[in-house]
């Protein structure tokens, strides 16, 4: 059963050591992260399952201990998932390696974690059974879902401005707040394809598990820097 929930986004530049200079500009959002793995530990999950987007090489699960790198972005920074010795042969995706490093920054010790790389492409009934799978099991699960909003709210974002993004992140950030299951089910894959909305699919394999959970909500960050939707929440 689904126990407590934490959704954060997975932009490199939460970590430090790769935003270095400008790292100060994401400071409040880095602090809402750390809050929301609070309210995780605090509700003593046997497990932890950090969802989050991969590429179609990088999704599937991946063992507690598993190695992950910033060393592509030119970072001599590795992670694991959750403590133990390092485990599994594929590195982490970059939305996976960033959870790890969020939960080294709060020395996750109150469950084994494992990872779940999630495909930006897969249905939406995919990702609510896959939720539910998550779900189906008498350990107390918490989740930490990792995935941004749009990627087109200002004319420097990314995938440059489009209309369609503000109110697509205002409705997920309000679905997220309200621990609203049915509102996140029913965001449009090929909108938030279209949005490069990474966060779309881990939100709804959040759905899936939450069902009859029975959780509230309280969003804890909603800003766009850099033209990205950053969304931060913690379901208990």
């Amino acid at each position: 059963m689904l126990v407590a929930a934490a959704v954060c986004p997975c932009p490199p530049l939460l970590v430090p050591d790769v935003a270095t200079g400008a790292a100060s500009e994401l400071d409040g959002l880095r602090a809402a992260c750390l809050d929301a793995v609070a309210v995780l530990a605090a509700a003593r999950p046997d497990r932890l399952v950090v969802v989050g987007p991969a590429p179609h090489a990088g999704d599937g699960a991946y063992p507690p201990g598993s190695p992950g790198s910033f060393r592509g972005l030119g970072v001599d920074l590795d992670v694991r998932l959750g403590a133990g010795d390092p485990a599994g042969e594929r590195a982490l995706p970059q939305s996976l390696a960033v959870a790890a490093w969020l939960l080294e920054r709060t020395k996750w010790a109150a469950a084994p974690v494992e990872g779940l790389g999630v495909g930006a492409a897969l249905e939406s009934e995919r990702c609510l059974a896959t939720g539910r799978e998550l779900a189906a099991t008498p350990q107390r699960t918490a989740l930490l879902v990792m995935g941004d909003g749009s990627a087109c709210r200002t004319v420097k974002a990314p995938g440059y401005l489009d209309d369609r993004a503000e109110p697509f992140d205002a409705e997920a950030a309000r679905a997220l707040g309200a621990a609203d299951t049915a509102a996140l089910a029913a965001l449009d894959p090929g909108l938030a394809r279209e949005l490069q909305a990474a966060g779309r699919a881990p939100w709804q394999v959040l759905a899936g598990a939450a069902e009859g959970a029975g959780l509230s909500g309280a969003l804890l960050y909603d800003e766009a820097p850099y033209g990205v939707g950053y969304l931060v929440a913690a379901w208990s």
